[in-house]
Order: structure tokens, then sequence, then C-alpha cells
């Protein structure tokens, strides 16, 4: 028996003017889970489109069960029982559970050659159950959670007997009850003899579930290890070729004025009886589980959507916050948690995204003054540090963290003195990550104040002064930094209202 059911031998693949693969070597255990880490842009969706048949390799040679193979495009290798899950589930939200799992692949009588439906929907429903889920098979994929899709496209996986199942940030969207069902499950893929690709920023996914790890860095495979014999120092400098000392590079800073105070804040079926402050040079954390209202608070204080009673002060001056715009000439501005959706236009590029919202600022008469906005620009591209060749290169050629500096870049064009950020640094790696934290530090340093929404314990506990903690929409503790720890805020997260 071959020890590889997957073997990748100095893989290398070329596009113009950039190296994405060099002399690459991969390979997976039957039955086992891998671990694939690295930056944005190091490589791993490369090499994942090369292992279903999207790209050809350049050189180098894929070894599948012993033999030399040659995955000329997806069905190949989709017939050689590989599949993939994708981040955002690539799901067809109008057509049924059933017709998702069986795209491309239908039950089809063989002498009337009509589609098996009753059959369909009863092997959809048996391989949900088989995941210990209860989805009905003719519901509307539209109508399920990001969760519930990535069960249908597991089970999608299953309906084709894959042996190699990919799975490409799974638990980026994710719950941490959802997290623990989805690791329950891929071990039970492992247990019975699937062999599993795992993608993923989060340490915890690799540390929880994976059996090796493998690095990539600027294309190239660094090294693969045992996750029992590497330390997350270790995986992080392997990752960024160098030690980041400074995950979370927080200063120490002289609380200033309070700049926000919000009273009382309720809005029917979302939270209730919401209040704190916020001072200059203070990041101010919440904490709580998903659907806590965390959120929701944010978006009623931007305008987003109304609070039904409550107020809001700015700088001592009660004020009424009813859309975005009267926020944002409050000071306010808010970076979304889903920076493709609500931050930012994919198709435009860097300049038009960092000045989008003060138009105003630079036109005349009707007529923009380009230049004027392009000075603007280039001062944030310099000062974040966002890793591309120009402020005129389109929003979709960069990686997560740098577009998430162009959602920073956005709120700093504004003006903008009080800054929500909600889930800053979601779905970025772990040299992104440092850099996001680094520039929130600094902007608290030079008088911002900031509030820092997160579902990641360590961040919370590493960047913020005080940390509010919500459960079913209202706070049920604040803590000051010295006070926090993992331990109370989990419990404050889960405590019953009384």
């Amino acid at each position: 028996m071959n020890e590889y059911v997957l073997e990748l031998k100095s893989i290398s693949k070329y596009f113009p003017g950039v190296k994405a693969l060099e002399k690459v070597d991969f390979n997976l255990k039957p039955a086992e889970i891998h671990a694939l880490v690295g930056e944005n842009g190091a490589g791993k969706s490369t090499l994942i489109k090369i292992i279903t048949g999207v790209f050809q390799p350049d050189e180098g040679e894929i070894i599948f069960h012993g033999n030399t193979v040659v995955f000329s495009d997806p069905t190949v290798s989709q017939k050689n029982l590989i599949a993939a899950i994708y981040q955002n589930p690539t799901c067809f939200p109008h057509l049924t559970v059933t017709e998702n799992i069986f795209m491309g692949h239908p039950m089809v009588e063989q002498r009337t050659r009509r589609l098996m439906w009753n059959e369909m929907n009863a092997e959809a429903k048996r391989l949900l159950q088989s995941l210990g889920n209860d989805l009905n098979p003719v519901s509307k994929m539209g109508d399920l959670s990001v969760a519930q899709q990535q069960m249908v496209e597991i089970a999608k996986a299953l309906s084709l007997n894959a042996r190699i199942l990919i799975m490409d940030e799974p638990t980026a969207a994710l719950t941490n009850r959802e997290t623990e069902e989805l690791y329950a499950i891929t071990r039970n893929l492992s247990k019975n003899g699937t062999s599993v690709i795992f993608i993923s920023h989060r340490f915890e996914d690799i540390f929880q579930i994976a059996d090796r790890v493998t690095v990539f860095r600027d294309g190239k495979s660094i090294g693969t290890w045992f996750v029992s014999e590497i330390s997350e120092g270790e995986l992080i400098k392997a990752m960024v070729g160098r030690e980041i000392s400074q995950l979370f590079p927080k200063s120490d800073v002289p609380l200033g004025e309070e700049v926000l105070r919000v009273e009382g804040l309720s809005r029917v079926g979302h939270f209730a009886d919401v209040s704190f402050s916020l001072h200059q040079g203070e990041i101010l954390g919440f904490s709580g589980l998903v659907g806590s209202g965390r959120s929701e608070v944010a978006q009623a204080i931007f305008g987003i959507h109304p609070y039904d009673s409550g107020k809001i002060f700015v700088r001592g001056k009660e004020v009424t916050i009813d859309s975005p715009w009267k926020a944002m000439d409050q000071g306010i501005g808010y970076l979304p948690e889903d920076r493709q959706l609500q931050g930012l236009i994919l198709p435009m590029t860097i300049t038009d995204n960092i000045t989008l919202s003060t138009l105003d600022r630079y036109a005349r008469r009707g007529w923009l003054k380009s230049r004027a906005g392009h000075e603007t620009s280039q001062k944030l591209f310099e000062l974040l540090k966002i890793k591309a060749p120009s402020i005129f290169d389109k929003i979709y050629s960069l990686s997560g963290g740098n577009q998430q500096k162009v959602v920073v870049g956005k709120l700093l064009a504004g003006e903008l003195r009080i800054l929500i950020m909600d889930e800053p640094t979601k779905g970025v790696d772990i040299g992104a990550k440092s850099s996001i934290h680094k520039i929130m530090s600094d902007l608290a340093a030079e008088g911002f104040a900031l509030i820092m929404i997160s579902s990641e314990m360590p961040e919370i506990l590493g960047m913020s002064d005080s940390i509010v903690v919500m459960h079913e929409g209202r706070i049920m503790r604040t803590f000051s930094r010295e006070d926090a720890s993992q331990e109370k805020l989990l419990a404050a997260a889960v405590e019953v209202n009384r």
C-alpha cells in the first residue's frame, strides 16, 4: 500500500509577472487531516486549483495512489473522487438542497432518462442525516445559513464518494458551536477513510483537528510538521519568515476626554438598555457569542438601523443619529464585518474606494478633482503600508488583509475620530493581523477612540483597554484590561440574564 494517496512533487505555476508556485512539494496520507497554512498570496489557492484540475502545473508531477496523473480539468479530478468546499459556498441559491447536492451528477432512470426525484430526495436526506443534520432536502439553498450551506456542500462531496476532501477556510463564518460541529464531522470523515486538506488562518482549527501541517510562504513549501511537534510561535515564524513578538502591539495610552456616551439604547428584538462610554485614546472591546447583539448596537450607533429608545452623546452633546451620514457628521466611522459585501466595491480601484465616502471634497460643480483624491489616497496607501503596485489597482486583486487596510483608509479619509471596527481582522492572515493591530494601536495613541467588536478571545484580551460583554442583547459585565481573563469573559457571555 502506498504511504500517500496524493503527492505533488516540484510543482511550479507561473502567471504573467507572477511566480505563484515554485518547486512546491506536498503529500497527503490516507485518512489524515492535513492543514495547509500560509499568508494570503502564499500559493495555497493555486495549489488547490491544481489538485482540482482548474489549473495545470507548468512544472512537476502529480502522483495519485502511486501513479503519475494529469488532472486536465475539474471533471477529471472529480472522477478521481476529489472534491472541494470553499469559504463562500458555491451554491445555487434558488435551487433546492437536493438539486445542489446532485448538480452535475443526477440520478437518471436508464430506460426513460427521466430524473429520479424521489430517489435523489431520499439520498439527500440520508447523506444529511449521516452528518447529523435534519435539513429538508426540498428547502431552497438561499434560505439556509452559511453553516447549513456548508453541510450541503459536504453532503455533495459524500454523494460523489469523495476520498479526498479539500476544505478552504470552512470555519471563517461559523459560530463557536457550529465550528465544533464541523470539527466532529471532519474527524468522522477521517475515521471513515476520507483524507482531508484543511486550509485555515485560525490556529485553533489547526491544533484542534489536524494531524500534520504544511506551511507555504511566497509560493514555496517551507516545511511539513506533525501538529503535536510544533508550537504556535514556531508556526508563525515559518509562515511569515520572522518572529512576530507583538501580535497584539497595544500601547499604554492615557485616556482623554469622553467622546461618546450611550445611555439606555434599545431596539426591540435586538438589544435593550445598552449603556457605556468611550474616551479619547481608548480601545473599547465588545465581546460575546455570535447573536449577542454586539453588531446590532454598533449599527444603531452608526445609523444603519434605527434604535427605539435611549440617548447618544458625542463630546457631551446629545445627538440624533438616524443615518450613516448623520453619524459621519459627528465624526463616527464604521468598519463592517463583511468588508467585501458592505465595505468595498471590488471592481473599483484602491483610490476610488478610499475616497468614495468623501467625494464631495474632491468635486467642484459636479466635476471630480482627481488629483486631490489621488493625493489623499497615496498618503493613506503609504501610511497603512498597503501591498499593491499602485493606488490604481483593483480591490479584487488584493489579499484580504490589504482589502481591510483599504477600508481603514476610507475611514481615515473622512477624518473620523470615533471608529467602530466590527471583526477588524476576520479572515486575514497572521502577518496582516499583526499589521492591523499596530494600526489600531497607533490610532489610539494619536487620540482616536475605537470600539472593537471581536469573536477572537486573544484579540479582545490583547487589544482592549476595557471590555464590554454582551449576552442576548444586554450588557452583562464590563471588565478593565487588568481584571479581564478568558474564563471571566466566557462566564459572562453565557450568563442568563435574571
